[in-house]
């Protein structure tokens, strides 16, 4: 299907002034070794999936550019880094969690300040309602507030020496070294945060770089990271990811690969390690989750549901419901509901208030997406809804999908919705058993015993199960990861802290030389390690 120029009344004849101030804007600044720098080298042009109508079509507009720097300028970030580092002795590694909260927090404050702007970035770089990129801010630094807190409760239970079979030990978590930490397109601040804000916190240095998508968004933020962290704590590299990142892995000196993005890159960047027993890697990747809705489910009751966990921010989420599973004789009846709620979406540019419906971000996604629909035509199903100008592409249900089309097992990451209809509903629990991904399902019904046989298959193939729910990561408390492709550790506020740190533990022989030794380390507070400190 080609282009539909029917869709071009969605896009504006020219952008208005008051919603993209200060447009186009030159980020030269990168911070390396807590100086704020400014790159004389070639540049990379950022464009908005926002687009403006020209000569009957639609042209992207025009954000500004950012460094695309070398090989030398990231190694340089790297060995800032390092130098930081410094085996354990420097000086953030070194410093109290008291005194790090404080740096944090005092970072957070500055970023509270320059909301209007960040959240602005958001809308234009990826085409995010104003609203949802509102909520990603502020659910950002309510996530770091969270973080701190959970830090001064860890250091709360370990301010104190225990003893077993007449052994002192004093055991407390120690941070790991040199994080490399590269977030998603989708949630170019909170899900980058979500593995930055913990690993810092507990003491490790941190070389970031931030998505090609979002990337503008953190010139704001350079300042208060030059400010409120010891020089080498943080460091900003740009540029072509295959171009700066693969050196920086080859030289084996980063401990722990912080990567959210797909498993395709993140096997890449793990190969590049030459110590691969040395690095520790959080990761999160892909996932294809399913919903199933049980034999006795009403339609009418889960369709809200069932829209939104597919839809929300086009389907752009690792946590939407990414294909559906129907009982065969309610599959028409699913559609239509479906259909009927598709078509009040709200379709727009990100500015607009009460828009649901943006264009998407990355080149040439509307195509691939009218591929999955054109294979899935091809092979017997129907198209309901769909159709594309530039990056603006409408939502599209197919349905029935069946395996061997594209939609049946490829993970879209957009706003098509394949949907499977079954005789059985142990044909869906196949599909999740066969599939490489494993993050999580939705699963919707009211029968006690059926909804209990589906919970204890589905725990031992995901690692959420939703009940009459979409799939979610929130609350941010709770622990989300994945098991098979998805995923490598698992991300939540405590749950992170322990992945950038590892228990180490001082141990001694309970003798009156040995509380005497550490009587006087605590006392005289000459170790950062041995502390009886209680952290208010």
């Amino acid at each position: 299907m080609a282009e539909n120029s029917a869709l071009l009344k969605y896009f504006p004849t020219e952008l208005p002034v008051d919603v993209a101030p200060g447009l186009p804007t030159q980020q030269r600044r990168y911070l390396i070794d807590g100086r704020i720098e400014e790159w004389k080298g070639p540049m990379i042009d950022v464009y908005s999936p926002v687009c403006v109508q020209k000569d009957n079509s639609v042209e992207p507009v025009y954000l500004g550019s950012a460094p695309a720097m070398d090989e030398e300028t990231a190694m340089r970030a790297l060995d800032a880094a390092v130098r930081a580092w410094d085996r354990g002795n420097g000086l953030w590694p070194r410093l109290s969690a008291e005194q790090r909260i404080q740096a944090v927090h005092a970072f957070t404050k500055r970023m509270e300040e320059r909301r209007e702007e960040i959240v602005r970035w958001i809308v234009f770089e990826i085409g995010k309602p104003r609203s949802e990129a509102e909520k990603e801010f502020d659910r950002t630094t309510e996530y770091i507030r969270d973080t701190l807190n959970a830090v001064k409760e860890g250091a709360r239970s370990t301010a104190r020496f225990t003893v077993e079979q007449s052994i002192l030990a004093q055991i407390r978590r120690a941070p790991l070294g040199v994080v490399l930490c590269m977030g998603p397109f989708n949630y170019p601040l909170n899900e980058t945060f979500a593995t930055f804000i913990p690993a810092l916190v507990m003491g490790n240095t941190v070389l970031f770089k931030p998505p090609k998508n979002g990337i503008l968004l953190y010139g704001p933020l350079l300042e208060a990271m030059a400010e409120c962290f010891p020089p080498g704590v943080v460091n900003t590299v740009y540029g072509d990811g295959p171009v700066v990142i693969p050196p920086v892995m080859r030289s084996g000196k980063v401990d722990v690969l912080a990567f959210i993005g797909s498993s395709r890159v993140a096997d890449q960047l793990k190969k590049e390690h030459p110590h691969p027993h040395k690095l520790r890697a959080i990761l999160g990747m892909g996932a294809k989750n399913a919903a199933i809705l049980l034999p006795d489910v009403k339609i009418e009751s889960v369709i809200d549901e069932c829209l939104r966990g597919a839809l929300s921010y086009n389907g752009q989420r690792c946590t939407a419901l990414k294909i559906f599973f129907v009982p065969r004789d309610k599959g028409e009846q699913f559609v239509e509901a479906f259909r009927e709620k598709m078509a009040s979406l709200s379709v727009g540019m990100p500015y607009l208030d009460g828009v649901q419906i943006t264009p998407l971000p990355i080149e040439g996604k509307s195509q691939y997406l009218q591929g999955l629909v054109d294979d899935a035509v091809s092979q017997g199903a129907a198209a309901y809804g769909g159709g594309y100008l530039g990056p603006l592409f409408l939502p599209a249900i197919l349905y029935p999908v069946k395996k061997g089309m594209k939609a049946y097992e490829e993970e879209q990451f957009g706003p098509v919705v394949p949907v499977v209809p079954y005789d059985d509903p142990e044909e869906a629990l196949d599909w999740i058993v066969e599939s490489h991904y494993g993050q999580q399902a939705s699963l919707f019904g009211e029968d006690p015993a059926q909804v209990a046989h589906f919970v204890d298959e589905l725990v031992h193939q995901v690692c959420r199960v939703n009940l009459n729910s979409q799939c979610q990561r929130g609350p941010d408390v709770f622990p989300f990861t994945g098991r098979k492709g998805s995923a490598e550790g698992t991300l939540s506020v405590s749950d992170a802290l322990r992945a950038f740190s590892i228990r180490t533990l001082v141990a001694a022989k309970e003798n009156d030389a040995n509380r005497a030794l550490l009587r006087k380390i605590t006392e005289e507070r000459l170790s950062s390690f041995i502390s009886t400190d209680f952290l208010f």
